[in-house]
């Protein structure tokens, strides 16, 4: 047993306490402490241990290569995990990329807020103020309503108007409404946290005016709108417009609530996309509450939106969830930024969502033109093709926009995204009919260089590994 090879490698390992007093470990020491750097290199000795009874080590590794595999353990285990990517894919509005990039002057707005700010003080006054103020005094402006309210998401909004307005009580909603958004979550389970009763209309493809008028009673608190934005029905459908059920509701003194939920302030027609009703369109066809999403068409950070009566804006803002839902002041520092650029009427050329959505197909080919030159030119195969862009993020389900792609020549396509995905900022890239394909309509222009940059690499690797 004493020349066996294994017990030999271990009696080599090195002993915690050597390896701490080890001059190469003084760094580690001063930047992740001494718990933390002596926890890595237990692991690294563990790791190594187990590998030598496996038979998997078959050297012992010097002193200094364990504190070097400590280091790069540390750097992984305390890396951030939320990281900027590069999404080529053409879904503008990504969930899982983030949803809506954040204009120049969000970005800027989020960064000054972080400090000490007069979130919830009135300079003027001397004396305690509202947070509300700094994103709601431009949207009443914006979407022609008498008063807002900001919270977390569109989600707690609705949950909160439910809570605040209808709870022990009776909410009308169509069948061919009670839908399903990203993660599980449906409506039906947020009308029952409200404590409101559902009372469900018509048909999953039909429902009249009349279905609502019948399920009107003393028990009624208000009927519900929520816009069926991730899928379509089609064919043999019908359903009130919003200016009817406001009708109907106020004859009966009862509010019309309208979950709009893309948060789109302008009309999306011209742009070759379908019709998605706006925010102020459902103002002035007389909803007397509307919710929608911040980080959705709106462009701006996550958040849930409330405009409307500035008797039902108040309830709201009086209702113990709203505390619990309310939004923070980063959120509300990008908001407000966002918002302004609409109110300057600067929407399309600097919220990045609607100047992807404003971009022509000609403007798109010349932009993927310079990135094909620029690969050529470092020996990368690349050719234009026709394709579609999609606005995503639940929002004009079944619409697209025409776009140019970048094909990459790739034996492995799919090697090669999970490749692209290694870069220090990944790129997002997708796979369709066996090609790898980017498309510049998402990608923001100060990410192009990395992009190219990181094409780049990959090529010299393949020509490296082709080589060898």
């Amino acid at each position: 047993m004493a020349n066996d090879p294994q017990q030999i490698k271990l009696r080599e390992l090195p002993g915690v306490d050597r390896l701490l007093q080890m001059p190469e470990t003084a760094v580690l020491l001063s930047t992740y402490g001494r718990a933390l750097t002596t926890e890595a290199l237990r692991h690294i000795l563990d790791e190594t241990r187990t590998g030598i009874l496996q038979g998997t080590v078959t050297a012992v590794p010097t002193p200094a290569n364990f504190v070097q595999t400590a280091a790069d353990w540390l750097a992984g285990q305390l890396a951030p995990s939320l990281r900027p990517v590069i999404n080529a894919t053409g879904v503008i509005v990504h969930t899982n990329l983030g949803r809506a990039p954040l204009s120049q002057a969000a970005r800027q707005a989020i960064a000054a807020a972080h400090s000490y700010s007069n979130l919830e003080y009135d300079l003027a006054a001397g004396e305690r103020g509202s947070r509300s103020v700094h994103a709601t005094q431009l949207l009443p402006r914006l979407t022609g309503a008498e008063s807002s309210l900001v919270v977390n998401n569109n989600a707690a909004a609705v949950l909160l108007m439910l809570t605040a307005l209808c709870h022990g009580r009776e909410v009308i909603i169509s069948r061919g409404q009670l839908v399903e958004i990203g993660g599980g979550f449906r409506i039906p389970d947020v009308m029952a946290q409200s404590g409101a009763t559902l009372v469900e209309v018509g048909t999953t493809n039909r429902t009249h005016l009349r279905d609502y008028a019948r399920a009107i009673n003393d028990q009624t608190a208000a009927i519900l709108v929520t816009h069926h934005s991730n899928y379509k029905i089609v064919g043999f459908t019908s359903e009130p417009s919003l200016a009817e059920l406001a009708k109907l509701a106020h004859s009966h003194h009862l509010p019309l609530l309208f979950d709009q939920g893309s948060g789109a302030l302008l009309d999306t027609a011209p742009f070759g996309l379908d019709p998605e009703p706006t925010v102020p369109g459902g103002v002035q066809a007389g909803c007397d509450l509307v919710a929608f999403s911040g980080d959705k068409l709106l462009g701006g950070p996550q958040a849930g939106i409330l405009v409307g009566r500035a008797d039902l804006i108040g309830r709201c803002q009086q209702h113990p969830l709203a505390r619990a839902v309310r939004a923070d002041k980063l959120c509300l520092a990008g908001l407000a930024a966002t918002l302004a650029h609409y109110v300057r009427d600067e929407a399309l050329t600097a919220v990045p969502v609607w100047r992807m959505i404003s971009l022509s197909v000609a403007e798109v080919t010349a932009v993927a033109q310079e990135w094909v030159a620029h690969l050529h030119t470092h020996g990368i195969a690349a050719e234009l093709v026709d394709g579609e862009s999609t606005v995503g993020g639940g929002s004009l389900p079944g619409t697209s926009l025409p776009t140019c792609l970048v094909a990459l020549a790739a034996a492995n396509p799919t090697a090669l995204a999970a490749r692209l995905r290694a870069e220090e900022i990944p790129v997002i890239g997708r796979i369709q009919d066996g090609r790898y394909l980017l498309d510049p309509r998402t990608v923001l222009p100060e990410q192009v260089d990395n992009l190219i940059q990181s094409l780049v690499n990959w090529a010299k690797e393949e020509i490296r590994r082709l080589g060898d």
